[in-house]
């Protein structure tokens, strides 16, 4: 790939271009109070549905894996779709949030980055989730909470060294861009999630 001709790094770039949306999503989830009882929280992974849905693809394609390696294996879809069948979330409403995510457009190889920045960097966050889902619930990595499971290696280092793949490709401005505009793609589908999920609290959950 071409050299790129600003010096600062992918994941620093992605990070400052949607920290806005960033906090306003983290804040506008947390004013829910999505562990405030199971059927909350149902719509919480109702919304981690939508986004693993949308973006599976990115994680199983091929281009993506030469570029950053192993990234099918930090596919989290399988574990959403166990916490949602955990807490009896029926086969209808999973059938309609799949088919959310799939219906979204990612379009090309730089999208596809920009979509796996901002949902590897879910995972990160994702420990202090966990610890709600633990206090307030009772649920843990082995049921209801498997997609916050930790990697082996931890976290931090699991981040450290997603970010080290993202940061070694050598972009051109317009290819950051779109992965830019990706980033934040992903962020607005959230959102409209969140809108659409949790925030008009849907609770027919049980078949």
């Amino acid at each position: 790939m071409t050299q790129t001709t600003e010096s600062e790094a992918l994941s620093m770039y992605l990070k400052e271009g949607t920290k806005a949306i960033h906090d306003q999503l983290d804040h506008s989830i947390m004013q829910l109070n999505p562990f405030a009882d199971t059927a909350s929280y149902q719509g919480f992974l109702r919304m981690q549905l939508r986004l693993h849905s949308a973006s599976e693809a990115v994680y199983q394609d091929k281009q993506i894996n030469n570029l950053i390696s192993g990234a099918h294996q930090r596919s989290r879809l399988n574990a959403v779709l166990q916490d949602c069948k955990d807490l009896n979330i029926s086969t209808d409403l999973l059938q309609i949030d799949h088919k959310k995510g799939q219906e979204v457009s990612i379009n090309g190889v730089y999208a596809g980055l920009g979509w796996l920045y901002t949902i590897e960097g879910s995972n990160l966050g994702a420990a202090i989730l966990l610890k709600h889902v633990k206090n307030s619930l009772g649920f843990s990595e082995t049921f209801g909470a498997r997609h916050m499971t930790a990697h082996a290696d931890g976290r931090a280092a699991h981040w450290r060294e997603f970010r080290a793949l993202l940061d070694n490709l050598m972009l051109t401005d317009p290819q950051k861009k779109q992965a830019l505009d990706a980033a934040k793609q992903a962020f607005h589908f959230v959102t409209k999630s969140v809108d659409q999920i949790m925030s008009i609290n849907i609770k027919e959950v049980a078949g």
